[in-house]
């Protein structure tokens, strides 16, 4: 997902940052389509299999009609080129298709969950719902913490923390709240505050 301005696809938070509205994928671009912005996503390959697209709206329906738990998804924003960040796990719990510049587009809602990163303990009845950190506090942070841990320096798999833990009255909509951590001092730290 990206929130960058001119991303290919128009991704968004709502819910104050604790709800992803996700945009599907396009077909890809080939020889017999050139733009595909011009076609409708699709549900199915040419084949009869269900797309990515496909997948993610059956698993949805099924959540909403309580046929199953929410599928667990992994969420990775495009805040740069080149810089990924890891937004966590998110429960996937409803789909749609709607009508944007003329074609078909899939619209799904996923809600940003606490503490699920081992999917194969059981879907809880009871989410744990989280606030993410904003795109713009994200870049604000990069900048000032030099894209390195702000304990190690190492420039590998970076999270962005809460210096005080959302959970614990720590606020996401600014940068002095925020740090960059590799994942071993993220892991270290959990909820703690230091």
């Amino acid at each position: 997902m990206s929130l960058r301005p001119n991303a290919p696809y128009a991704d968004r938070f709502i819910d104050e940052g604790t709800t992803l509205v996700y945009e599907g994928h396009d077909v890809p671009k080939s020889a017999s389509i050139a733009d595909p912005k011009s076609v409708d996503q699709p549900m199915k390959t040419p084949n009869g299999a269900l797309t990515q697209n496909g997948l993610f709206f059956e698993a949805a329906l099924k959540c909403k009609q309580r046929l199953q738990s929410p599928e667990r998804v992994r969420v990775y924003e495009k805040i740069r080129s080149g810089i990924w960040a890891y937004n966590g796990i998110f429960h996937l719990i409803d789909s749609w298709i709607e009508v944007c510049e003329k074609r078909k587009v899939f619209k799904f809602r996923l809600i940003a969950v606490e503490g699920e990163e081992d999917f194969d303990v059981p879907v809880p009845k009871e989410a744990i719902v989280r606030r993410l950190i904003p795109t713009h506090v994200k870049l604000e942070v990069w900048k000032r913490d030099g894209g390195k841990c702000s304990v190690c320096s190492s420039v590998d798999n970076l999270h962005f923390d809460h210096i005080i833990p959302w959970s614990k009255g720590g606020s996401s909509e600014t940068a002095e709240n925020v740090q960059l951590l590799c994942s071993r001092h993220n892991l270290e730290k959990h909820d703690k505050i230091e």
